[in-house]
């Protein structure tokens, strides 16, 4: 595969798995759109690895808690904060889990990959999300993440198995809906996305374990860095931005490509 399209799908990828935007979105729109080969799961597997070591080395004081924290939860001990959150986690990712089995086993999730279904998912998500933003309240901080709201994020969170709806989004719009400040909303987000981002790429890579090859491994590697690179910039970027910055730039953005996907979609 070409250098420069590996290194336009490790860009993608991770410039767009933490903002509300959706990256499957925009990894299916890829090739569809360029006309190019589509990068297959091989490569989008090694996508989600970079970004997935992104989003651990941002927040690593938080992932280290909930791994500190884990073998209390795994026997039943909540008391402390670290075993809270690795409970938290755990309870939120649930549904993603259940809800992509139910698509995969159906076959429904192949039948989601569309640019019209991706135009109206960028379209409509995204004016929820500023429905939420300008609305939501800000009275909870992310130490004030309860059993209640992580079970309802997590519902929310299931829903951005449909491609263009953003799973970091979806989380985000459940977070500002709740209460939580922008920030702390979009943090609980990332945290949710460690679990789901393993599950989802432990799925994929077992499917794609036998397509393995040399050079696919290379190109698998190259994406892989380049994804965690851009992953990072773009985390730091937003998390900074949301200091004094609401998400109605990324609302803007997903509204217009909504309705250009949805113009090419029912004109073509």
């Amino acid at each position: 595969m070409p250098l420069f399209y590996l290194l336009l799908v490790a860009a993608i990828q991770g410039i767009t798995e933490f903002l509300p935007v959706s990256s499957s979105g925009h990894l299916i729109l890829l090739p569809n759109l360029t006309g190019m080969e589509d990068q297959g799961q091989v490569i989008d597997v090694a996508a989600h690895v970079g970004t997935l070591f992104a989003v651990i080395l941002y927040f690593w004081s938080d992932v280290r808690l909930g791994l500190l924290g884990t073998p209390n939860m795994l026997r039943g001990k909540l008391d402390d904060p670290g075993a809270k959150l690795a409970a938290l986690l755990a309870v939120g990712t649930i549904p993603v889990i259940l809800f992509g089995l139910v698509l995969k086993l159906t076959g429904l999730d192949d039948m989601l990959r569309g640019i019209v279904v991706i135009g109206w998912t960028m379209l409509i998500f995204g004016l929820v999300l500023y429905w939420a933003d300008q609305k939501g309240p800000t009275t909870k901080v992310a130490s004030d993440w309860n059993w209640k709201d992580a079970i309802i994020m997590g519902l929310w969170q299931a829903v951005a198995l449909i491609p263009g709806t953003s799973r970091s989004g979806i989380t985000i719009t459940a977070a500002r809906y709740l209460g939580y400040a922008r920030k702390d909303g979009a943090k609980l987000a990332m945290l949710m996305s460690i679990p789901t981002i393993i599950a989802s790429g432990t799925l994929l890579g077992l499917e794609v374990a036998s397509e393995a090859n040399a050079a696919l491994a290379r190109d698998g590697a190259i994406v892989a860095v380049f994804s965690f690179i851009a992953a990072l910039l773009a985390l730091s970027l937003m998390m900074r931005l949301l200091k004094s910055v609401s998400f109605t730039p990324y609302v803007i953005y997903r509204v217009v490509l909504g309705l250009i996907l949805l113009w090419i979609g029912y004109t073509a």
